[in-house]
């Protein structure tokens, strides 16, 4: 069962958001704009919170959207997917094609909550068809922190700059303490091996710190990953027994 929060945005919707955050970067506006672009961004925080208060607790997977079916990426993503639902956690993704799909149609198949924060793209970004709950958000900063706030780990399958970026946001707050030291699991040695050799570079420039390495594990089974985020994100935070947030009626729950 599919729940869009809101419909399917049009091309005229793309070109306006475009438009406006356009303008919004080139600097000091009227004030009155600069406070409604920040209304917007806390209704869109406001949406996305009533959204999503009551699916966790998630896991994220990132990965590409160019990643057709049947490929073993995909593959791999959609036993992911499925492997998490077992495990108990709903399975959040960017809700677009490729890696995003597959993971929530392994999550749908495997009988788990399937959920797709979408963004407000001209091109590769439509909700996919396995979303028991999607959201579109005009903001990637918006949709990276509701896609951090409620995971307790975090799977990067072979992805393109967008999932570097969701990557890197993941494991700078785990880095700097600003979020908990959650499992962030990169799927693909050999694809993330330019990478791994970068990072490794950078410890020893003392860019990083060489206990950064070890933020990150690196793996090609999918019954590895699973293991892992079962010993280090279910059973540390004991996901089992932790507490359902309570529906309050009078808040339409």
């Amino acid at each position: 069962m599919t729940t869009p929060d809101i419909s399917t945005p049009t091309p005229q919707d793309t070109a306006a958001a475009r438009q406006q955050e356009r303008k919004f970067l080139e600097g000091p506006r009227a004030r009155t704009n600069e406070l409604k672009f920040l209304l917007v961004v806390l209704w869109e925080f406001f949406r996305g919170i009533r959204t999503l208060h009551f699916v966790g607790p998630c896991v994220s997977v990132f990965g590409s959207a160019r990643v057709a079916p049947g490929t073993p990426f995909y593959e791999q993503a959609r036993a992911l997917g499925a492997g998490l639902s077992r495990l108990g956690f709903t399975i959040l993704t960017g809700g677009g094609p490729g890696l995003m799909e597959a993971a929530n149609r392994g999550a749908r198949e495997a009988g788990g909550l399937s959920v797709g924060l979408n963004i407000l793209l001209p091109q590769e970004q439509a909700p996919n068809p396995y979303l028991d709950k999607w959201l579109t958000c005009r903001y990637f900063f918006v949709r990276k922190v509701l896609l951090v706030k409620y995971s307790y780990a975090f799977v990067i399958m072979p992805g393109g700059i967008g999932t570097m970026d969701e990557f890197f946001e993941a494991l700078t707050l785990i880095q700097t303490g600003k979020i908990q030291d959650f499992p962030v699991v990169v799927v693909g040695r050999a694809y993330w091996a330019p990478l791994t050799a970068l990072l490794e570079q950078m410890a020893q420039h003392h860019t990083i710190s060489a206990r950064d390495l070890n933020l990150l594990t690196y793996t090609d089974s999918v019954e590895e990953a699973l293991a892992h985020i079962e010993r280090h994100a279910v059973e540390r935070y004991k996901l089992r027994t932790r507490a359902k947030p309570r529906r309050r009626w009078w808040l339409g729950e």
